[in-house]
């Protein structure tokens, strides 16, 4: 028999051949041990990993909360520090250390970063004292939930100053009084245009002030019902567009009469069946002022409590520019009542080729309600 000699096909290393700038967008992509695995690559990768403006720090990923903070340090200690950040992710579901996460914002803040996400556990009762210095920042996203006390919330400055935020989620937060009496803490920031509240509370008033001329999205979840937590709000914000709430409306929403008409595309989930009139007059009452809306998003369970309002045919508001109605239904979640899809669309225009109008057929509409994201991105 004659034996072969296996050829070996040489493979060339285009990615290799990219010039810095392209390789460093790909690690971008990329947590920051990831990164910093690709080193042992070749010499052209061995020092390229301490460039990326995108860290990505996920201290779940290690062992240890000691290896963590050994790494951590190891990252900051050789980044080039001439690189300013774009963004920093840092995202826990263990304990992390009020220290650890101080020596992460203020390396963040010092190195102008313009998108902020943090996710942890940790004690902390003071809004970070660092991030009020920051001015770079257009994105921030913070998650401070306490290890052992569910609900426990950290309290927020009576007025932030972030001169090109655009971009604010905010979870387990307390917003307190003002010098001025009020509860206003967002109306230094001129830029804002998306805003999110998650478990959070008022302290100390009964209304939420939130004064914002570019502000397009609000978003409010709250999950419980807890008579404490729940906070009604004046809204100052004639450009807003969208409005999103989950959770069981039992407060009232102080709008302002003269920003109603710009509020567009409206989602309403109640996340629990609450059988009480207070509530479904309430819930009526949001429909009544925000009847110029063009597309509307409702829970099943929602249009369940709605349904408890006596009279709702006579009571229901005429919205005369609603083009698009969907229904969501959760896996476990009441019927829909009969006929109250009818009631909603009653005075609406006439569904034309293409538009999502929905009449009663409920298996078209029907559909799972998405769940809260995990706070911690780590599913």
């Amino acid at each position: 028999m004659v034996k072969r000699k296996k050829s070996r096909m040489k493979i060339k290393d285009r990615i290799s051949d990219l010039p810095d700038s392209v390789i460093l967008h790909i690690l971008s992509f990329l947590n920051i041990k990831q990164a910093l695995q690709t080193c042992i690559l070749s010499t052209r990768w061995m020092n390229l990993w301490q460039q990326p403006p995108t860290p990505v720090l996920i201290s779940s990923q290690l062992t240890t909360a000691d290896i963590f903070i050994e790494f951590v340090s190891l990252i900051f200690s050789n980044r080039n520090i001439s690189t300013d950040l774009y963004t920093l992710r840092f995202r826990s579901s263990n304990v992390t250390e009020q220290s650890l996460l101080e020596t992460i914002l203020n390396y963040a803040v010092s190195h102008k970063v313009q998108q902020l996400d943090v996710h942890v556990k940790c004690d902390i009762q003071q809004f970070p004292t660092c991030l009020l210095l920051c001015r770079s920042l257009t994105s921030l996203d913070l998650c401070f939930s306490h290890p052992t006390i569910y609900g426990r919330t950290t309290l927020f400055p009576s007025s932030l100053n972030m001169p090109v935020l655009t971009s604010l989620s905010l979870w387990y937060f307390a917003f307190s009084v003002g010098n001025d009496g009020r509860v206003d803490p967002f109306s230094a920031l001129t830029n804002l245009k998306s805003l999110t509240m998650v478990y959070c509370k008022v302290a100390g008033a009964e209304n939420l002030c939130i004064s914002s001329t570019k502000l397009v999205n609000l978003y409010i979840y709250m999950s419980h019902y807890a008579p404490e937590t729940y906070f009604g709000m004046e809204l100052y914000a004639p450009n807003i567009c969208t409005f999103n709430f989950s959770g069981i409306p039992v407060q009232k929403l102080c709008w302002a009469k003269s920003n109603l008409s710009s509020i567009k595309q409206v989602s309403i989930d109640v996340i629990e069946f609450w059988k009480s009139k207070e509530t479904s007059l309430v819930l009526l009452k949001w429909l009544i002022e925000l009847a110029n809306m063009a597309s509307l998003t409702i829970s099943s369970t929602a249009l369940k409590v709605l349904s408890l309002v006596p009279n709702l045919l006579v009571k229901c508001p005429s919205l005369c520019n609603l083009k698009s109605l969907k229904v969501e239904k959760r896996q476990i979640s009441p019927m829909i009542p009969d006929g109250i899809v009818d009631i909603l669309i009653q005075n609406s225009p006439s569904p034309k080729p293409g538009a999502a109008l929905v009449r009663n057929k409920a298996d078209d509409v029907i559909k799972l309600m998405k769940k809260l994201k995990d706070p911690f991105g780590l599913m």
